[in-house]
């Protein structure tokens, strides 16, 4: 039997962690439950890009980066968007940050399972367009957050759901575009609508 690992057990902590620090939230999100939302989304880009733009990724790959592509939060925590990105240093810093808590929990793992993890946790150059529809998945996700606040009565996310928007329409990918137009609206929708 080998040593005792703790890589999962941490990994079972993102749901303590919580997003949207700065903002008045009608109902707290954590990353657990972000990250399945992003992996969910990714895998539909993916599949959209597949099947209408003749493209050939990974679907199931996007899915996976998508659940581990926060996972260095329960280290750091989240760093709210406007702290994070106030200044060029404070990103790199950041950065940094991320990158050693990646490591750390790499360094969790027993050594014969941190190659298989390794690629979720630093990015290989073979997975560059599976991160782009991972990175644009998480841009849904916060602009669907905002859409869930703002329809609980919040108008706290307001800016933040225009900021959202506005990046999601300027990302030049033909299935996010699809994603938008088809399924963006349901969000705002209640159950009884949607049936």
């Amino acid at each position: 039997m080998g040593k005792k690992s703790h890589f999962f057990a941490m990994l079972s902590r993102m749901k303590y962690i919580n997003r949207w620090a700065l903002m008045r939230n009608t109902r707290n999100e954590n990353i657990s439950e972000h990250s399945l939302e992003v992996a969910t989304i990714a895998h539909a880009l993916a599949v959209i890009r597949n099947t209408r733009f003749s493209g050939n990724v990974n679907a199931e790959r996007a899915a996976v980066l998508g659940v581990f592509h926060d996972a260095p939060e329960i280290i750091t925590g989240d760093m709210p968007t406007p702290v994070k990105y106030y200044s060029n240093q404070i990103r790199e810093a950041y950065s940094q940050v991320e990158d050693e808590a990646c490591k750390a929990l790499l360094d969790m793992l027993p050594e014969d399972l941190r190659k298989e993890y390794s690629a979720y946790f630093i990015k290989q150059d073979e997975d560059r367009e599976l991160w782009k529809l991972v990175k644009a998945a998480d841009k849904i996700s916060a602009y669907i957050k905002c859409v869930e606040e703002a329809k609980a009565g919040n108008h706290d996310f307001d800016k933040a759901a225009k900021t959202n928007y506005d990046v999601l329409t300027q990302i030049d990918m033909p299935e996010v575009k699809c994603f938008l137009d088809e399924f963006l609206d349901s969000y705002s929708l209640t159950l009884d609508e949607m049936n």
